[in-house]
């Protein structure tokens, strides 16, 4: 049985704190700041750019950069928001990156009035920042017509960008690529992102914004935009990056893509930067989150009716709902396309991301330690806790690039364990993209880990389904075989299973249908495997017949719709296990126990939960932890069916998914940092 080791005194905490540090950046005992009214000076952003202001609330004393890159004006309002909003309230840096001018067909007007409106792309281009222009402002000083000094910035490949500061908030910035937009979701147009990643062109021209202070037209290779994006990151030097999702998929009948053609290849571009980025010397440690795009309108919302309502609002100043001129130029004060429907296609209701959703990421070691584990750097980073050790060492880097955000590890019956994620691999051309999974497994208990061993991918060829495989879940067998479940394009599961000589067996079909995602995977107490995966309607499972089983399904189980992320683990108080959801639209919590291949009991609410949020529950048998409607963790003792939870803000705002267990709960901060609370603090 693990070690719990003894609560610390709040002197030892604090020294414990400073040691470690100043030895690498770990987080010990009770590092998260509680209190609402602590206060710590927010990091300045890298010369030359003008220091930060004292942020009204930091939770770390570590410095923590946000980078966005997004392929239009408005994809990180529809797409990341409140995720958005929630970095501008911390007080640290932000820069939202847009590739495009997102000139479209030059026509600022809603559908009703497009016919009789002037076709002009650089004013059109122009409307669009005034809009983002505003909503920051709004969001960041509550007001939209709070200034911004403009400036043009040459580029790492050659061209020009204009950057955006905000005069009263200057950790606040905006910056413009103008490169030229596609024009349309899945239309033949070789004169785009879409065109210049496949080679169909050479160059991209840009479409400079009316009134943007960039001298000059330019052109980029695929290259120099990769270069121009790899510059700003050395700029800026991120602790995170969002950006859109690489591998959205496509559509079974005819191939058209699910998303927008920028925001796919965008991405693409994007994941290159960062990949080059990594290979630089000096930098802080990056984390990713990718978000899923045009995909979530079939999908349930995720947001309550609060967080729903404030991400709406945004949208409305950003399209200049109202109407009222307060921008100073011609151009218009927003995008009055969007005003015809703000909220997009649910859009706004919802966000989700599209990787990086699993809650378990910490192991316990032979000794009674513990093991952690996510991805900087596009490398698995690991960190350690001794046995009856409030400190954490690390973050470790493991050689082995290209690694994707979110991976999940288990713990095997001879005590060495296990990670498994998906990598992707950039390769020299279009035809050299592809993901596959792969696993690094402890040479011995409490052992180094071994190389990257890849295990493929069902995907017959990234052309056909963009590579769009989810993240894995791997049940564990009691002779120690695992068994690797992950969604592929076609929006079903699929499995490969490892032999009783270490090797593995063919990629095979485990059915199901509308199946979005990542599944996840728990073992009950007498060995059985369970697998669950999401449907917009609904819950499917898969199970073993028997002790180290092969999985068979799938069985309805008769669950309400959730909002996709789940989270599984050993029933606490019996055989079967348990599954974490929550209520769409809502943010409440609740779970289901199961034993075989349905529920055992019914729908379990964690009524007045209070902390509404989206994303999965981490709840095994030790403490819950959710992500907040702020954006903090947010954690509670277990309470019976019924009962109120009581729960505390760790006022930090962290990547991914919490993983709670018997010893505490983890969380990988925006800083790049593991942040750690000890189960009865």
């Amino acid at each position: 049985m693990p070690v719990r080791p003894r609560r610390p005194s709040r002197r030892s905490i604090l020294a414990a704190a400073v040691a470690t540090a100043l030895v690498g950046g770990t987080f010990a005992g009770l590092l998260s700041v509680t209190a609402a009214t602590a206060k710590a000076p927010a990091a300045p952003p890298p010369a030359p750019e003008t220091p930060a202001k004292r942020a009204p609330v930091r939770a770390s004393v570590s410095p923590t950069s946000v980078v966005q890159i997004v392929a239009h004006p408005d994809d990180d309002l529809f797409f990341m928001n409140p995720d958005v909003s929630q970095s501008l309230r911390s007080g640290s840096p932000l820069t939202s990156v847009y590739l495009t001018a997102g000139e479209s067909d030059g026509v600022n007007a809603r559908p009703r009035d497009a016919a009789a409106a002037p076709t002009d792309k650089a004013g059109y281009a122009e409307a669009r920042q005034n809009g983002i222009r505003a909503a920051y402002a709004e969001m960041a000083t509550g007001s939209r017509t709070s200034a911004w000094d403009r400036e043009a910035i040459p580029t790492a490949g050659g061209g020009w960008a204009e950057l955006d500061t905000l005069r009263a908030e200057p950790q606040v910035k905006l910056m413009w690529l103008q490169i030229r937009e596609a024009g349309a979701i899945n239309g033949d147009r070789p004169h785009s992102l879409h065109g210049l990643w496949t080679g169909r062109v050479t160059t991209l021209e840009s479409q400079r914004s009316a009134g943007t202070p960039v001298p000059a037209d330019f052109a980029y290779t695929r290259d120099q935009v990769v270069a121009t994006l790899t510059g700003i990151l050395e700029r800026f030097r991120p602790t995170f990056v969002r950006m859109q999702d690489p591998s959205p998929g496509t559509y079974p009948d005819g191939g058209a893509f699910r998303d927008h053609q920028d925001h796919l290849f965008g991405a693409r571009f994007a994941q290159s930067a960062l990949a080059r980025y990594a290979r630089l010397p000096g930098h802080p440690h990056v984390g990713v989150q990718n978000y899923l795009g045009y995909p979530t309108s079939a999908l349930p919302h995720t947001l309550d009716p609060e967080t729903a309502g404030a991400k709406l609002k945004t949208l409305e100043t950003y399209s200049w709902l109202d109407g009222v001129r307060d921008c100073g130029t011609v151009a218009g004060c927003g995008d009055l396309k969007v005003a015809a429907r703000p909220g997009g296609r649910g859009w706004t209701q919802t966000v989700r991301y599209a990787r990086g959703t699993s809650t378990s990421w910490v192991q316990h070691g032979p000794d009674g330690g513990l093991y952690a584990f996510s991805v900087l750097d596009g490398h698995l980073a690991t960190w350690r806790k001794a046995a009856g050790s409030v400190t954490w060492r690390g973050p470790d880097l493991l050689p082995g690039a290209g690694l994707d955000s979110g991976v999940t590890s288990v713990t095997l019956p001879d005590g060495r364990i296990a990670v498994f994620g998906t990598r992707t691999v950039l390769g020299d051309g279009a035809v050299g993209y592809r993901r596959e999974v792969v696993t690094t497994v402890q040479a011995a208990p409490g052992g180094v880990f071994g190389a990257w061993a890849p295990l493929g991918t069902p995907e017959r060829s990234d052309a056909e389904g963009t590579s769009d495989i989810s993240a894995p879940a791997v049940t564990v067998a009691p002779d120690g075989r695992a068994t690797v479940v992950l969604r592929d394009s076609r929006h079903r599961l699929t499995a490969r299973e490892q032999l009783s000589d270490g090797t593995w067996g063919p990629w095979r079909s485990l059915g199901g249908t509308e199946v979005y995602g990542d599944p996840v995977a728990a073992t009950d107490a007498s060995g059985r495997g369970y697998v669950f995966a999401s449907t917009p309607v609904s819950v499917l499972a898969w199970s073993g017949r028997a002790p180290g089983g092969p999985l068979t399904g799938p069985s309805p189980t008769g669950l309400p719709p959730t909002t996709l992320a789940l989270s599984a683990s050993a029933a606490p108080d019996g055989d079967g296990v348990r599954l974490w959801f929550r209520k769409p639209a809502s943010g409440d919590l609740r779970s289901a126990d199961f034993s075989g291949a349905g529920p055992v009991s019914p729908v379990t609410e964690l009524s007045g939960a209070g902390v509404a949020g989206f994303g999965p529950v981490s709840g095994g048998d030790g403490p819950l932890a959710v992500r907040s409607r702020t954006g903090f963790l947010a954690t509670a003792p277990h309470g019976r069916a019924g009962t109120r939870p009581v729960w505390s803000l760790e006022r930090f705002l962290f990547s991914g998914a919490p993983d709670a267990g018997t010893d505490g709960v983890a969380a990988i901060g925006l800083d790049g940092r593991l942040h750690w609370t000890p189960a009865g603090r």
